[in-house]
């Protein structure tokens, strides 16, 4: 099995605020994060496809048509965007980067077929800040 990756990055600003409490109970949990005005991170995302490579060209995914899906159907959506705002499939959900990242597969995992035969979504990587970051696999 292979594994390739190709690495975007992203700006964007959210909140992290549930509704069903108290602004104090947000503040306590959230911290700085619950701020009323917002805060912003500059987005590291990666996109891991795995496979077999294609007997033709060598590849599992070109690396160019992933970028192009990627920036298509995530970064131009919510790149120097508010996510709890402006993001439509993150709206009524809790702008956290764990679900962020779920949001990206159900997003890019179907459309994957489109440009590979033999690669499948195998993780994403979402960095909020260097030292914080969260991947997912889909389960």
């Amino acid at each position: 099995m292979v594994y390739v990756s190709r690495k975007e990055h992203f700006n964007a600003a959210h909140k992290l605020y549930n509704p069903a409490w108290s602004k104090e109970k947000n503040a306590e949990v959230f911290g700085p994060c619950a701020n009323d005005n917002w805060h912003g991170h500059n987005f590291e995302l990666i996109v891991t496809v795995k496979g077999l490579p294609d007997p033709d060209t060598g590849f599992v995914v070109d690396l160019k048509k992933l970028s192009v899906l990627i920036r298509r159907e995530i970064v131009d959506r919510v790149d120097h965007k508010n996510l709890n705002l402006d993001v439509d499939f993150m709206r009524d959900k809790l702008a956290s980067t764990e679900n962020l990242v779920i949001e990206f597969w159900k997003i890019l995992s179907p459309q994957l077929s489109s440009i590979t035969k033999y690669g499948k979504l195998h993780s994403i990587k979402l960095y909020e800040t260097p030292r914080n970051y969260v991947e997912y696999f889909g389960e």
